[in-house]
């Protein structure tokens, strides 16, 4: 399926220059999220998982329901002050300051196989910072999959693990 017809683009949002990509017609149609997330399991199924990891937001949606589909696990990685008890943090760089992400201290036994997903693949950061949360956790970090992948940025070679998208787009362009 051509997910890129299910993917609004707003320029100049936030910023003067980005081109905002927005997934909510994807979510808001029944057959190109199944698909999706169908599609997410075949790219998934190579890497052999334990249990799957998203980032707040949007990993929740995607991440979810990839774990529902493949018979296994999710974690969620929130944003700092959202997580009662002993928790792992990481601090990562954004493009106008720092944000942090936290998993509980029990989310892995040690050496289980974390495949992390996301909506979108820009400087890698987030997804980056997520890895060595896993690892901090007792977690291997084996594959990152996004639904974009943002072509000019290369935020894929940030990562220590193999990335895989459903689409690619331009950052900058519709």
């Amino acid at each position: 399926m051509d997910y890129s017809k299910f993917i609004s683009v707003t320029p100049d949002f936030p910023t003067k220059g980005i081109s905002f990509k927005d997934i909510s017609p994807l979510l808001d149609d029944p057959k190109a999220f199944q698909s999706c997330i169908d599609d997410f399991a075949k790219l998934a199924e190579k890497y052999h998982p334990d249990v799957i990891v998203g980032p707040e937001a949007r990993g929740f949606v995607f991440g979810s329901a990839l774990a529902y589909k493949m018979g296994l696990g999710f974690v969620m990685a929130r944003k700092a002050g959202k997580l009662p008890g002993k928790t792992y943090e990481v601090e990562y760089a954004l493009e106008y300051g720092t944000a942090k992400l936290q998993i509980p201290a029990n989310s892995f036994r040690p050496g289980q196989r974390v495949l992390m997903i996301d909506d979108l693949l820009a400087t890698g950061g987030s997804l980056r910072a997520l890895e060595d949360l896993i690892v901090k956790a007792g977690g291997l970090p084996v594959a990152a999959l996004t639904l974009i992948n943002l072509v000019e940025i290369e935020g894929w070679k940030n990562l220590g693990v193999p990335q895989e998208c459903l689409i690619e787009l331009s950052a900058l362009h519709a």
